[in-house]
């Protein structure tokens, strides 16, 4: 039988009990959550070397320098770098022999008082592994689920404490590592981005941690751009008109970044003259709708990789159903949103098995997707596809146009779906768009 795993007051507890851990702990916004737990268990002394809060932009500025947005990498990395220095620099004559110093920080916009700002931030620890080590690094990005401050400030506190325990016993394991990270925090928080610097941690790859955070449910979605390391999706997707390109791609092709051009094209023209051009990405899924075993991290890199070699980020979301992605989109835009979809996967869009845990199955997943302004562009399907599809699909697949391709419009739809897709196209929410 496997030992129980520490609670936030026995994690808090035992590193103040670790004589050989002390540091700094910075916290801006959602007040002083993390520190109050090491301050409340007992003997604080032993672990904590100073606590500060800057909420003034000035101060904060002053300390830190000037940041062109507070809740922000650029800011936490900012504490992390300050509060570490100054620790190491006052501390290690008199304690560096026999201790490993530490800085953690946060930058959190917890809700307002009105309720109308976006619930997210960022945190971090710089540590060392050994008396006298190298700075080691990890920040994280996180969006707050509960739904007030109170609430968001303890899931600060709970996040903090198992992010600093998790640093100092479980960096060696990226499984450990996150399953501590996640203690007691079960659907209040999403961490959507870990980066990692750590020379006594070589050979990490900030992606295929990033992508794990899926695989853990600790995020719905991550984003991989075609040049960078891992962002937060809400950088990326904030008041975009965006253009959605969903699919496994066990095997990329051409004919996917044809479709996604050929959808972004058709959402240009509609946008002749907008302020903002729209944004196109693949949006892989990162679990089969109908397999149970899903795929390694490697392999979604993998395929991260060949779909960003055809010039386009990449959104991973753990939810395979459409209008799960769509709702997500959604979080973070309320301009137009395009899904690109080839002709033949519209037989599985209308199969009632990806809507069970719907009450009103199909067509209250339906309602889901076009939501907004959510339109559904449908891009020929090649016949050389054809032996990818499923039963059901092929089913559909019409006899090839010119060329081998089968149009939208080409598509042998059986009754009484064949009147719903009937009424999608003609009201506007499923457009057929040509090949390039």
């Amino acid at each position: 039988m496997s030992e129980p795993r520490p609670d936030t007051h026995q994690k808090a507890l035992s590193i103040n009990l670790d004589a050989s851990v002390y540091g700094t702990l910075a916290e801006i916004g959602a007040g002083q959550e993390v520190a109050r737990w090491f301050l409340q268990v007992g003997a604080a002394s032993g672990t904590v070397a100073k606590t500060i809060s800057a909420y003034d932009m000035t101060v904060s500025d002053a300390i830190y320098g000037k940041a062109t947005r507070y809740v922000s990498r650029e800011r936490v990395e900012a504490m992390l770098a300050h509060e570490y220095d100054l620790v190491c620099e006052r501390l290690s004559a008199s304690k560096g022999a026999t201790t490993r110093f530490f800085a953690f920080a946060d930058t959190i916009a917890a809700r307002n008082f009105s309720g109308t700002n976006e619930c997210h931030g960022w945190l971090g620890v710089r540590f060392q592994t050994a008396p006298g080590g190298a700075a080691n690094s990890v920040v994280l990005h996180v969006n707050l689920l509960d739904s007030n401050n109170l609430l968001q400030q303890q899931a600060v506190g709970i996040l903090g404490v198992n992010l600093i325990y998790a640093v100092l016993h479980h960096s060696a394991d990226a499984e450990d590592f996150l399953t501590a990270l996640h203690d007691e925090l079960g659907g209040r928080v999403e961490v959507d981005l870990i980066a990692v610097d750590s020379p006594d941690l070589p050979g990490i790859d900030d992606r295929l941690l990033t992508l794990e955070l899926l695989r853990t449910g600790l995020a719905e979605a991550v984003l991989l751009p075609v040049e960078g390391p891992p962002v937060p999706p809400d950088e990326v997707l904030r008041k975009r008109p965006l253009v959605l390109a969903p699919g496994v791609f066990e095997e990329p092709d051409e004919v996917h970044a044809a479709l996604l051009a050929g959808a972004r094209q058709r959402l240009e023209s509609e946008l002749a003259g907008a302020a903002r051009p729209p944004l196109s990405l693949f949006v892989l899924v990162s679990r089969h709708p109908d397999r149970d075993v899903e795929p390694s991290s490697a392999e979604m890199l993998r395929r991260v990789d060949a779909l960003r070699e055809m010039g386009s980020d990449v959104l991973v979301t753990r939810a395979p159903q459409l209008y799960r992605i769509v709702r997500y989109a959604l979080r973070y835009t309320n301009a137009e949103v395009r899904i690109a979809v080839g002709a033949a996967s519209i037989a599985d869009l209308m199969a009632s098995r990806h809507y069970r845990n719907l009450d009103g199955e199909l067509l209250e997943g339906l309602a889901h997707l076009f939501a907004c302004n959510v339109r559904l562009y449908v891009y020929p399907t090649p016949a050389s596809l054809l032996e990818r599809l499923d039963p059901a699909s092929r089913a559909w697949f019409g006899a090839p146009q010119p060329g081998g391709m089968t149009r939208l419009e080409d598509l042998v739809i059986p009754p009484p779906l064949s009147h719903l897709v009937t009424y999608l196209v003609e009201s506007g929410f499923m457009q057929s768009v040509p090949a390039l």
